[in-house]
């Protein structure tokens, strides 16, 4: 079966065409055009002027598909595309040029929410595009084969249930499946999105947009500076410590009986901090420090939930998905918790390509969806009536 696949639902202008055979799949082609430049002149993302960039870019991102995979539309078996959420002017643009090739084309079309790709993109089993780690009979770490293993889960019925971290610009949730395409939302943020607060946060230390990889980096300069990865990159650690003493950062609702989140009162933290020592903005160990201290507070709540929520619900598999799983330390530290902490059940993380926005991870999701539908020649008629939605619940 080919499938391709669209997303525009922020800033991403994405189409890929993957090729599945008995429930394995091959990326055939994976094109995505950027808007970041465009926008971090803004600080963020700019609705309309991400729409504009979406119309001026979606065909000729679709005819690179095409020509990279070698094919032509006649080969394609089924459409895929983001109907929601996200910022309505952009979706519009994904949503109306896939109506409008699937009636040219005659081929059926499925509208997939964005969360649900995040998730699936997890199912991506190539070996350079899924992670896994599992303990052996013994207790012992096993490594292996991501494709091979991946391809062996497919065929087990013991991977669910399964709880997935969903972390990105938009959404914090804790998402418990018990098979595939049944959701039930444990936790969610009540207020900033995780991805949301590394922005604004980002912000307010001057680092620019996106807020996410800056803050990383930033913090990784700290670890050195400090020594934490001296001898790993022959770097010398600081012979004295600052002047300035930083303060430890709240960690919000970690401590709460349920798992939900709360990103807001860290942000208002790390304001007030720099607003009492702001001439230390031009400080690059203070900032690095800032960073360093923000995104462990953030890992530690991300995690502390994590790991009781799969306590409780006892899944067979954690996942971790959305754009800040991009993360370096929460994909570390998840893994070694998971590994400390619950000896039996199996991780999984995308590869870091498949982490961020790309319609890759729409045409997986379709396809679990195309499997699941009952009446699979009316998807020839979706073109006329598939819509979009900024609020897109996930069900």
């Amino acid at each position: 079966m080919i499938i391709l696949g669209i997303e525009t639902s922020c800033d991403e202008t994405a189409c890929a065409i993957l090729e599945e055979k008995n429930g394995s799949f091959s990326v055939l082609a994976n094109i995505v055009s950027s808007q970041i430049a465009l926008h971090s002149a803004w600080g963020g993302v700019v609705p309309n002027l991400a729409a504009r960039e979406h119309l001026k870019n979606i065909l000729p991102v679709i005819n690179e598909a095409l020509k990279k995979a070698k094919l032509s539309s006649s080969e394609i078996d089924l459409i895929t595309v983001t109907n929601g959420p996200g910022l309505i002017p952009a979706l519009l643009i994904g949503v109306e040029t896939a109506k409008t090739l699937s009636y040219l084309w005659q081929k059926p079309l499925l509208g997939i929410h964005h969360i649900e790709g995040h998730i699936y993109a997890n199912f991506i089993d190539s070996s350079t595009t899924l992670s896994l780690i599992r303990r052996g009979a013994g207790g012992e770490v096993k490594s292996a084969s991501s494709a091979r293993l991946a391809k062996a889960m497919a065929k087990r019925a013991d991977k669910f249930p399964v709880l997935c971290l969903v972390v990105s610009g938009g959404h914090t949730q804790l998402i418990f499946m018990k098979k595939h395409l049944h959701y039930e939302i444990i936790g969610e943020t009540q207020d900033d999105a995780v991805g949301e607060a590394f922005d604004k946060v980002a912000r307010i230390l001057g680092l620019g947009y996106p807020g996410g990889p800056a803050i990383s980096a930033t913090a990784e300069m700290a670890a050195d500076k400090r020594g934490l990865n001296a001898e790993k990159r022959g770097l010398k650690k600081l012979s004295s410590e600052p002047a300035w003493q930083l303060p430890k950062l709240p960690r919000p609702m970690i401590n709460s009986k349920d798992f939900n989140f709360s990103f807001s009162g860290l942000k208002t933290a790390v304001l007030y901090l720099v607003k009492k020592n702001e001439k230390l903005l031009s400080d690059k160990n203070f900032v690095s420090a800032v960073c360093q201290e923000f995104q462990q507070a953030v890992c530690d709540v991300l995690i502390s939930k994590t790991i009781r929520a799969a306590k409780k619900y006892n899944p067979q598999t954690i996942m971790l998905a959305g754009g800040v799983s991009a993360n370096t330390q929460l994909r570390q530290q998840l893994g070694a918790s998971v590994k400390d902490e619950l000896p039996h059940a199996l991780y999984m993380i995308p590869d870091i390509s498949y982490s961020v926005d790309n319609a890759v991870m729409i045409a997986v999701a379709g396809f679990f969806r195309y499997k699941s539908e009952k009446n699979k020649k009316g998807l020839r008629d979706n073109w006329k009536k598939l819509a979009t939605s900024a609020n897109l619940k996930l069900k």
